[in-house]
């Protein structure tokens, strides 16, 4: 398969969908990006790389980051964190404190934003610095030494995150946080607003093609480890849109609302798409309509 005239096609092709949706504006840093911008790369599992589009321009990884920092808490700390969040999806919004409150401060699953609190927490436990473990770990997956949070969309989301700041609080009433709330956030937002490239992201997700085993070679996740957050990223990743992006795409895939989306084929290559124009339910209408351009024309799917 020509993976590249593949990606230049797509290009062309979701071009109708550009534009469409609206940017994050509740984070104003997000809301001043222009949304007419889609970039698509594919990291293969033997490490080639194939990039279209808007593909090295960064952008702010927002959620996506939810994925590394689960994956640094399994490999760190084994299976202790699901005593904490639960692996279901949510069907809800992804800040809902209704359900947070209705299921007594244990998140439905990690990838929405109290989940993803959690995790964080329970990552600056083991590591003293959340934001900087989950750095250190794409930097090493991505060859890219430079790789840092955007500060600009770090304090802009810090002075605008009362929902989250709630979330966290009632986390900690519930007795579900192990450091202080201020602390938690703080770790949290700097994760979010790490800025990478599409390529950057497909080199990063790579390891949860290979059953675990990361750029260096050596294994991150145990192939068990490997498989269980592809499941969750399959059921739980595009928060409220999972079943549909389950229908239409067809892979595991974690999404964030700067625009971006990460999916993976097992055992065959990484995907990560990026344009800021979101829909309903927070995940990018070009990315998705990419993806499911994508496993259409390859047949690459889980099913």
């Amino acid at each position: 398969m020509d993976i590249q005239n593949l990606l230049d096609d797509i290009v062309g092709a979701v071009q109708p969908h550009v534009g469409q949706g609206n940017v994050a504006d509740y984070i104003p840093q997000l809301a001043a990006v222009d949304p007419h911008q889609f970039g698509i790369s594919v990291a293969t599992r033997d490490g080639e790389v194939f990039s279209a589009g808007d593909a090295h321009v960064e952008f702010s990884i927002q959620s996506i980051s939810k994925v590394f920092a689960l994956a640094l808490v399994l490999a760190f700390d084994g299976d202790g964190i699901w005593k904490r969040v639960f692996r279901e999806p949510s069907g809800n919004p992804f800040n809902s404190l209704i359900q947070l409150e209705s299921e007594n401060g244990i998140p439905r699953n990690p990838f929405i934003n109290a989940g993803a609190i959690v995790v964080s927490d329970r990552l600056l436990s083991v590591t003293g610095s959340a934001a900087m473990a989950v750095r250190d770990l794409l930097r090493r997956e991505t060859g890219n030494a430079t790789l840092e949070a955007d500060q600009r969309v770090a304090g802009s989301e810090l002075a605008n995150s009362h929902r989250n700041a709630s979330l966290a609080h009632f986390l900690a009433s519930c007795g579900n946080l192990e450091n202080p709330v201020d602390l938690v956030l703080e770790s949290y937002v700097n994760q979010c607003a790490l800025a990478m490239t599409c390529e950057d992201l497909a080199l990063a997700t790579r390891f949860l093609a290979a059953n675990g085993v990361g750029a260096e070679g050596t294994r991150l996740l145990s192939p068990a480890q490997t498989k269980r957050i592809n499941a969750v990223m399959l059921t739980c990743g595009t928060y409220d849109a999972a079943g549909e992006f389950a229908y239409r795409v067809g892979l595991p895939g974690k999404s964030g609302v700067g625009g971006g989306i990460v999916a993976v084929v097992p055992n065959k290559c990484a995907i990560s798409v990026w344009s800021p124009g979101l829909g309903r339910s927070g995940n990018s209408v070009a990315g998705v309509a990419a993806l499911d351009e994508f496993t259409t024309r390859t047949g690459w799917s889980v099913f």
